[in-house]
C-alpha cells in the first residue's frame, strides 16, 4: 500500500490556485510587514498592495520568515493523521524560513523540509515534480532522494527587471548605480545559482524588446532542456509583454505545457512591477 504523502511549500512558490488545486498542494503563506501590521502572502495582501505601499511611503515591507512553532502547528495534524509530509521552502539563501522548518521537523516523524535552492516557480517546478512522484505511488524517502539529487541542481531560474527602484529600497544596489542604469535604460537579468541572487547580463531599451532579446539567448538552440513544462512568471508586466514572450517561447522550444504564473508578493516585494522571467528544468 502506498504512503499517504502531503506536498506543502511556501507561498514563495507561485503557484496558480488552479496549478495547487491540479497538484493536490498545501501552501504556507510567509508573513509580509507594513504599516505596523503583518499579512499572509497572498491571502490578506497581493503584490498591488506592495507598490501602493512602496510609491506612498517610499519604503519596501519587510519579509518575516515562519516561525518554528507555526510551522509545528501546520504539519503535526497531518503527521496525526498518518501522512509522511514533504515541505518544498523558498532557498535557505534568502530566508530562514527552511532553517525553521528543519527545526520544526525535528519534534515530528515523518516531515521532510527541502531547501529548494530557489525561488517564485523555481521552487514551484520543484513541487510540481514532488507532486508527480507522489501520485506515481514513489516512497517519501525517495521522492527526497530524487529532487535533492536530480531535480533541484538541474532548475533554471532567471528574471529580467525593469526598474531598480525596489533593489535599491532593498539595499541590493546603490543609488548611484539606480540612477545609472535608469539613465541607461538598463534592464539587469537576475540568476539564481547555487540558491542565490546573482546579476547576469544587462539589456538596453525598453523593457517589452529586453525580454524578447532575453528569452531568445535563454532558449534558442538548447537541446539540454527539458520540453515537458516552463514557466513564464511575472510580476505585473502588460499582457502585451507577455502574450508576446508566450509566443517566441512557442517558436524557440516544443514545451508540452507553458505556464504563465504571477509573481506573489514576496518576489515582487524586491524585484518590483514588470519583472519577468523563463524558468525550467535542464535534462
Amino acid at each position: 500500500m502506498a504512503e499517504k504523502i502531503m506536498i506543502t511549500a511556501d507561498s514563495t512558490c507561485d503557484l496558480s490556485p488552479e496549478l495547487v488545486a491540479r497538484y493536490n498542494v498545501t501552501i504556507m503563506p510567509l508573513i509580509i510587514n507594513m504599516n505596523d501590521k503583518s499579512y499572509r502572502d497572498g491571502v490578506d495582501v497581493v503584490p498591488e498592495d506592495i507598490y501602493r505601499y512602496a510609491d506612498e511611503s517610499g519604503q519596501l515591507p519587510t519579509t518575516s520568515a515562519i516561525p518554528v512553532a507555526v510551522y509545528e502547528e501546520f504539519f503535526r495534524p497531518y503527521v496525526a493523521d498518518g501522512y509522511k509530509v514533504i515541505h518544498i521552502n523558498i532557498s535557505s539563501g534568502f530566508s530562514c524560513t527552511h532553517q525553521n522548518a528543519l527545526i520544526a521537523a525535528e519534534e515530528l516523524e515523518g516531515v521532510y523540509p527541502i531547501d529548494s535552492k530557489n525561488l517564485s516557480t523555481g521552487s514551484g517546478l520543484v513541487v510540481i515534480e514532488a507532486a508527480i512522484r507522489r501520485d506515481q505511488g514513489m516512497p517519501a524517502e525517495e521522492i527526497v532522494k530524487e529532487l535533492t539529487e536530480d531535480i533541484i541542481p538541474k532548475v533554471e531560474a532567471s528574471f529580467v527587471v525593469d526598474t531598480l527602484k525596489y533593489l535599491r529600497m532593498g539595499g541590493r544596489c546603490s543609488s548611484v548605480a539606480a540612477l545609472g542604469a535608469n539613465l541607461l535604460k538598463l534592464k539587469p537579468c537576475i540568476e539564481v545559482t547555487e540558491g542565490k541572487m546573482g546579476v547576469g547580463k544587462k539589456y538596453r531599451g525598453n523593457i517589452g524588446p529586453c525580454l524578447l532579446s532575453y528569452v531568445r539567448e535563454r532558449l534558442e538552440g538548447r537541446t539540454d532542456l527539458r520540453t515537458d513544462r516552463i514557466f513564464i512568471t511575472h510580476s505585473g508586466s502588460t499582457d502585451e509583454d507577455v502574450e508576446a514572450v508566450r509566443q517566441l517561447v512557442t517558436e524557440l522550444c516544443d514545451f508540452g505545457e507553458i505556464l504563465i504564473t504571477r509573481a506573489g508578493c514576496t518576489v515582487s516585494t524586491h524585484c518590483g512591477p514588470a519583472t519577468l522571467g523563463v524558468l525550467f528544468i535542464r535534462k
